[in-house]
């Protein structure tokens, strides 16, 4: 009553190793759109200190002139 052809021990063992492929998949395009954000963001912080810097320069040459 059991149907031989449909039990493969192979495909059994297969599965996990195509689970883990597409995890591994997924963590990797996770990681390198952290490290996206993670470079953007100190480029920000970057800009935002180049500005700041400006800015105080421009004030303090205004406090000179007056």
């Amino acid at each position: 009553m059991s149907d031989k052809s449909s039990f493969d021990p192979r495909s059994i063992a297969t599965a996990p190793i195509v689970g883990l492929n597409a995890t591994k998949t997924v963590l990797e395009y996770q990681a390198s759109v952290l490290k996206l954000w993670a470079e953007n963001c100190e480029l920000m912080a970057r800009n935002y200190e180049k500005g700041l810097e400006a800015f105080s320069f421009a004030t303090g040459q205004l406090r000179e002139v007056a």
